[in-house]
């Protein structure tokens, strides 16, 4: 082993036993020093002030840390459609624009409608703005196979677009094609006045609490009549859940003319934030509403489904395809309750006075790095004390007292 191999491996020893040793060997303890300065104070007392005033109004007030929370109630739905129409010649109830009807907690009512009539199965012409549709001979058309933005499954022949000169691949489908034959409606606009029946009822486990967003307007009102009969209002019917259709549109910020030729997914939020320190009547909840499928200037945007009525024309299996454009109410329910309890109560009061101590921490190091005579801070701040041996001192009264178990008569020169 090289002499300077060795000299390094003794002098990371020293250094490991030194540091071992003084790791057990030291405690540091906080010193107390007053800094007559009063750019320091005033530092100091704003920081105390900005930590105080955080834990004050933003930890206890706004968050209530005082309590003991819950986040996850137990929450149902039921909704149902409301009205009727004149649209043309019909009359429209609940089983035609609802989809469905009443239940779950999506619900979707019919706008605007395009009819298909009279579709058999057979062989017609693909429409032509289908990818490789256009064919001049049986040649340009692959028997069997299928596209899949086309209607159906081609023959193999080119045949004549309908009543056009031009030609496209025939396929195999219901026919005539829904592009070819569509006949649209106009749209809906009564249904700027159906109602929307949303019943919620919360369920807070944890402190055995259940509440329902709907309930008796007053005590002369009978509860079957005030339902049938009221709308919802933030003011003066909180407790109604009957909304209407043009009332949600407005809050959602959307034009319901728009909405009734493209169709929208509209979120229905409900918010239960309850305190429970408080009586349970004074848990309500609140309703915001937003657009929350893709805007109206984006491609395939808006909302829409399709369903056919089927029927036997002379023994021929026949359908109607209809294509309805709607509004799509998503009903969506957060919840929270907080009631006071003493264990979150000690900790959070614990976590104030622990971080009060911050302000030392930043006033110190303000003192140490930026503001004058730091140095001689520095050596006020930091003492070491180190225990040194135990020595016999005598002192002069125990030497007094020793000389005169031996001499009966002191020197005036021996100072008492």
């Amino acid at each position: 082993m090289s002499e300077a191999f060795y000299t390094v491996i003794m002098g990371l020893r020293d250094f490991l036993k030194e540091y071992f040793d003084g790791f057990w060997d030291s405690y540091e303890t906080p010193k107390m020093m007053v800094v007559k300065n009063k750019t320091l104070g005033v530092i100091y007392r704003a920081v105390q002030f900005l930590v105080i005033t955080y834990f004050t109004w933003y930890v206890f007030i706004s968050q209530k840390a005082y309590q003991e929370s819950e986040t996850h109630p137990e929450s149902s739905v039921y909704t149902c459609m409301k009205g009727s129409a004149v649209h043309g010649d019909d009359i429209l109830d609940t089983v035609e624009y609802a989809r469905p009807s009443e239940g779950v907690d999506v619900i979707s009512t019919l706008l605007r409608r395009e009819f298909t009539y009279n579709q058999k199965q057979g062989t017609c012409a693909e429409h032509f703005e289908v990818a490789n549709a256009n064919c001049t001979s049986d040649s340009d058309c692959v028997q069997g196979e299928a596209d899949l933005e086309g209607n159906g499954r081609r023959t193999g022949r080119c045949v004549q677009y309908y009543n056009h000169t031009f030609k496209t691949c025939e396929i195999q489908t219901w026919c005539p094609i829904e592009d070819f034959a569509v006949v649209r409606e106009p749209p809906l606009v009564e249904a700027i006045n159906f109602t929307v029946f949303i019943r919620n009822s919360i369920h807070f486990p944890k402190f055995k609490v259940l509440r329902v967003n709907a309930k008796y307007a007053s005590k002369g009102h009978k509860k079957h009549k005030y339902l049938k009969k009221c709308h919802y209002h933030e003011e003066t019917d909180p407790y109604c859940p009957n909304f209407r259709l043009g009332y949600i549109a407005n809050q959602a910020r959307e034009n319901f003319s728009e909405l009734c030729r493209t169709g929208g997914v509209i979120g229905v939020f409900i918010n239960w934030d309850c305190n429970l320190d408080l009586d349970p009547s004074h848990c309500k909840p609140t309703y915001s509403f937003r657009r929350l499928d893709l805007r109206k200037d984006l491609g395939n945007t808006g909302y829409y489904y399709r369903f056919a009525k089927s029927y036997s024309n002379n023994g021929v299996e026949s359908r109607t395809l209809i294509k309805a454009f709607g509004i799509r109410l998503d009903v969506i329910v957060h919840g929270q309750a907080g009631k006071f309890s003493p264990v979150p109560t000690i900790i959070s009061l614990v976590t104030a006075m622990t971080s009060v101590g911050i302000c030392t921490i930043i006033c110190d190091w303000i003192m140490l790095t930026f503001i004058d005579r730091n140095e001689v801070y520095s050596e006020r701040k930091f003492d070491e004390v180190i225990k040194e041996p135990t020595e016999t001192i005598r002192t002069e009264l125990s030497y007094i007292s020793s000389y005169g178990s031996n001499h009966s008569d002191l020197s005036d020169g021996v100072p008492l």
